[in-house]
């Protein structure tokens, strides 16, 4: 059968909170040059289109405007200047675009060619849409940067995350140690069980004293935080002397406050970071793919999927991203 004319779309006409987002029937659209059209399966939720909907993010929506970096399906047209051993392929899409140009909440996502990747067979639509924003973003701060390794303490700050969660098995497979960061002990077990060596609840538990404690007065050498805000001077007390902070997210959305007496005195660095800074490297970008890839094979890697919505309810979904009660990811069904 051919594809319908029409399918339909989420997007947005103005900034704003979860009921901002319509499911809409548009024209089945067309890939262009070094583009391909996706018959989508399964979308992957992050708190960047989250914020990117409430106009906070790095860039700003161009309106009525799509959302979403991460999705999973089967590579049904192809742009000129594609190959096309693309066609008929399953793949995920990499955050390897504009937020601002594309996006995949819908039926059919048209990407970039190069924001496809294959991923291991065995892994499921909704798995495979799980992928790629947590596991690149963790592996360019704590491996490609942050060279961690045995004998390292890595603190994971918003833990239960998908990029938190895929952090813990990043430092499991590096042989480092990690201490999780979450704000009480609800999540404590669950985080255990995904293989956090050590679980600090902030709400009950002195952070710098207890990674103190946990680290027999060293702190921690790698920090690894998307929070930021009024919470960075105490992240600074927490890490060992000539340690990083790698702040990659401001979930917090206020003004953080830069810790300079204690910068100072530990010899601290503290600095941006983002996966584009992966992916618009070459080099690092082909062997991080490899290096999830292998991960996944192996079933070292494993996707943590914690509630799957239909694309009807994507309203509902985004609901839910912002309530903070999820453990791993977020996954639409389509």
């Amino acid at each position: 059968m051919p594809p319908s004319e029409t399918v339909k779309i989420v997007r947005f006409h103005s900034v704003g909170g979860p009921e901002v987002l319509q499911l809409e029937s548009l024209p089945l659209p067309e890939p262009g040059s070094g583009e391909v059209r996706l018959r989508v399966k399964a979308i992957g939720l992050n708190r960047a289109e989250s914020m990117f909907r409430q106009g906070h993010y790095l860039v700003a929506p161009e309106l009525p405007s799509k959302l979403g970096y991460e999705a999973s399906g089967i590579v049904e047209a192809l742009g000129p200047e594609v190959d096309p051993a693309w066609l008929g392929k399953t793949a995920s899409t990499v955050p390897a675009f504009p937020a601002n140009t594309y996006g995949v909440y819908g039926e059919v996502a048209i990407v970039p060619a190069h924001a496809l990747a294959v991923y291991p067979a065995s892994l499921s639509y909704q798995q495979g849409t799980s992928i790629w924003m947590q596991y690149i973003t963790a592996y360019g701060a704590l491996v490609h940067l942050g060279r961690i390794g045995p004998g390292d303490h890595v603190l994971l700050t918003a833990a239960s995350s998908s990029v938190g969660l895929a952090a813990i098995e990043i430092v499991k497979a590096q042989g480092a140690t990690s201490i999780a960061v979450t704000r009480s002990s609800a999540k404590k077990a669950e985080l255990l069980a995904l293989g956090a060596n050590h679980v600090i609840a902030t709400q009950e538990e002195d952070l710098a004293a207890r990674v103190a404690e946990l680290t027999g007065g060293k702190g921690a050498r790698v920090i690894f935080d998307p929070i930021a805000g009024s919470g960075l001077p105490t992240l600074a007390e927490a890490s060992s002397r000539g340690g990083i902070i790698y702040e990659y997210g401001a979930l917090a959305q206020e003004p953080t406050p830069y810790p300079l007496f204690t910068a100072l005195s530990k010899s601290l660095t503290i600095r941006g970071y983002t996966l584009f800074e992966i992916i618009s490297h070459p080099e690092a970008f082909v062997a991080a793919k490899q290096y999830v890839f292998d991960h996944l094979a192996s079933g070292q890697f494993k996707p943590h999927i914690d509630k799957v919505f239909p694309l009807a309810e994507i309203v509902a979904a985004h609901c839910y991203l912002e309530s903070n009660a999820q453990i791993g990811k977020i996954v639409v069904s389509v």
